[in-house]
């Protein structure tokens, strides 16, 4: 079967994974139908906005399908009425039955972005860096009904060189991941690849990050150093994005954008106090 003529449907909803579909889409594999969390209120308006993915979807004309849970087949009809080669799931942020994931005739593939069965879990990128792993990667798997762990078809392991922000290490892992997703498919469906068992003796698992861990203790004449900083830092790049990193002064809360450590000590670049735009932490704070 030539890749062009598979029947996929592409489980995902935020920017991680449009980073795989930009990959997917360079190797010729488009999905048929993408299938992402439906729209959701966002910002200080509640506006109501598309998930990165259907933005991406409808930007290549591609089908959407925004189901509000994966349990209910009577408002899957989209899915069930059809039959499908391949489901791939990235982040797709749902749960999804066995019955689902059984459907298509060559299974489900998942992008998982760490070595497993290393950091199962939601937030595999945001863990390994609050917790100062120097070593991730990411891996292929073939789905099953629990949580990342399936059997394998492959991985690749990066170094982290230096400190690196969420939001960076998330589109490098993503994009490898779609590459490295791009000569497993075919590999695949041509019977030339077999998917490996994990070592599920070896798993460790992804803390919870919740909105109030991104809350410091900071007195902003007086920055941490040493260790203090290093532990600040790692936690300023591992909630970047989400859930953000801040700390009040005066009543206001002050978020932080940008720091690094110099001379073993915080230094922090930028900051939005409430109701700001972005600005330089030293020319808020100059007395």
């Amino acid at each position: 079967m030539e890749l062009q003529d598979l029947k996929i449907a592409f489980f995902g909803t935020p920017q991680i994974a449009v980073w795989v579909l930009e990959e997917l889409k360079l190797g010729t594999i488009l999905p048929t139908l993408i299938v992402t969390n439906p729209d959701r209120p966002q910002g200080r308006g509640l506006t109501l906005t598309a998930s990165e993915v259907k933005q991406w979807a409808e930007k290549h004309t591609i089908e959407v399908f925004q189901p509000e849970d994966l349990h209910h087949t009577e408002n899957l009809t989209t899915l069930t009425s059809q039959e499908w080669d391949l489901f791939i799931v990235v982040a797709y942020g749902q749960i999804m039955p066995k019955w689902l994931i059984d459907m298509p005739k060559y299974g489900t593939l998942n992008v998982h972005p760490s070595m497993l069965p290393h950091l199962r879990g939601a937030s595999p990128i945001r863990t390994s860096i609050l917790e100062g792993y120097k070593d991730t990667g990411v891996s292929i798997m073939l789905m099953d009904e629990k949580v990342d762990h399936g059997p394998l078809f492959a991985q690749k392991a990066f170094t982290i060189t230096e400190p690196t922000k969420g939001s960076v290490l998330d589109e490098i892992l993503a994009k490898e991941s779609g590459r490295i997703l791009c000569g497993v498919i075919p590999k695949w469906i041509a019977g030339g690849i077999t998917p490996q068992e994990q070592n599920h003796k070896e798993a460790t698992f992804c803390k919870k990050i919740t909105k109030d861990m991104g809350e410091l203790t900071i007195d902003p004449f007086n920055l941490p150093q040493g260790e203090a900083a290093q532990q600040i830092l790692l936690k300023i790049h591992a909630f970047d994005g989400w859930p953000g990193t801040f700390f009040f002064y005066e009543g206001k809360r002050i978020k932080i954008t940008e720091a690094s450590i110099v001379d073993n000590q915080l230094l922090i670049g930028k900051i939005i106090s409430e109701g700001k735009r972005e600005m330089d932490f030293e020319i808020y704070f100059r007395k």
